[in-house]
């Protein structure tokens, strides 16, 4: 079964793309309050999403704080917390995560961002290059896997990190899944010996493809297994015609001038993702579809990803089983603004692929079982096995 994430734009939103982002400054005309954010939250858990992705950096809200505040006014979403190893000992980042499961009863996903841009890290008092980030985070997770996984005490001297006596009073009675992206070859090592979901951006699928095949080669050298994710963007209506008009109105209503702007400063970015995500468009504005339905333009202003699944929702969803048949599993979408684009997803796109057999609605699924006496699957009940 395909499973589907929503986002949650802890830097505001608004019905226009939102420039920044990647170590630059986002704002949107809606703030990011916790009503707003609640509303966000609401219309992803009514539509069928199983989990919200909430960014990290300088430019939006704290992601453990902002999703801690919103555990009570949800019931079944799960929060894909991204955060990143270095700013905070392993120690305390396996207690938190264990806090958080215990208080939301077992509602976190992590997702692991190493940091691509020297600049924002150096900010936050983190003066390790690139290569250096990915050997700390690679000691991080093996710290933070040891006390989820043992009772007793244990010292761990790395070249980034060291330990001593470390041991959790509680223990996460359901581990957080582990989500890491990333597209160099230092990141594919740490995706190969502890993702358990290695996520990509929205590249055609020939590349996606390939990805996939990387990463399963590296997880095999260690005898592992790892799901595959997706973070895309979408504009999904009721005719191709239709969607294909928001995306030319999103065009239109971006200044040249921001454009050379945000794409001079994102020339000078260190991560291989966001440059390939570049090579997409090039900064030009007269070929932004790369792929079937798979459209370039929100990479013009934004960092990250960059891409989104334009159509009717009939090919909104031959193209999300395209990419599934590659073997992607989770779907991570965003729109813009949020509520109103995750509604046209849940009411267009997934009743279809449910008709076909790919997808059902998490929660109703639960609620379901809880009627029939039965228990709520965990996490790993429904992973492939580390």
């Amino acid at each position: 079964m395909l499973r589907f994430h929503w986002f949650l734009p802890t830097y505001g939103d608004s019905r226009a793309l939102i420039a920044g982002g990647h170590g630059s400054a986002m704002t949107g005309d809606r703030p990011a309050s916790v009503q707003y954010l609640t509303q966000v939250a609401h219309a992803a858990e009514t539509n069928g999403f199983e989990a919200v992705l909430t960014p990290t950096g300088a430019w939006c809200e704290d992601a453990w704080l902002t999703t801690a505040m919103l555990i009570e006014s949800t019931e079944y979403l799960k929060f894909l917390v991204a955060f990143r190893p270095g700013l905070v000992s392993p120690t305390l980042a396996a207690q938190m995560a264990t806090t958080f499961q215990r208080h939301s009863n077992g509602r976190l996903y992590l997702n692991v961002v190493t940091g691509g841009e020297d600049h924002e890290q150096r900010a936050y008092g983190d003066f390790l290059n690139k290569s250096e980030r990915y050997e700390r985070t690679g000691e991080f997770l093996s710290v933070v896997r040891r006390l989820w996984s043992e009772q007793a005490p244990f010292t761990f001297r790395g070249q980034h990190l060291s330990v001593s006596d470390a041991s959790l009073g509680r223990r996460p009675v359901v581990v957080p899944p582990i989500f890491f992206g990333g597209s160099s070859a230092p990141a594919g090592d740490v995706a190969a010996r502890f993702a358990d979901v290695y996520l990509t951006w929205g590249e055609p699928p020939l590349e996606v493809g390939k990805k996939i095949a990387w990463i399963n080669a590296l997880a095999a050298e260690q005898g592992r297994r790892v799901e595959h994710g997706i973070r895309l963007h979408v504009i999904s209506r009721d005719t191709s015609a239709e969607a294909w008009a928001v995306a030319d109105k999103l065009l239109a209503n971006l200044d040249p001038r921001e454009i050379n702007r945000i794409q001079t400063n994102l020339a000078q970015s260190q991560s291989e993702g966001q440059r390939r995500m570049q090579e997409l468009h090039k900064g030009r504005t007269d070929a932004l579809t790369i792929a079937p339905n798979l459209w370039a333009g929100v990479g013009l202003v934004r960092g990250g990803a960059g891409t989104a699944l334009v159509g009717s929702h009939e090919e909104v969803a031959d193209r999300i089983q395209e990419y599934g048949d590659l073997g992607i599993s989770h779907f991570i979408f965003s729109g813009y603004p949020h509520i109103e684009e995750a509604y046209w997803f849940g009411e267009g796109v997934l009743p279809r692929l449910h008709e076909r057999g790919l997808w059902k609605h998490p929660h109703r699924l639960a609620e379901a079982e809880q009627l029939e006496g039965a228990a709520v699957p965990s996490v790993h009940e429904s992973r492939v096995p580390l």
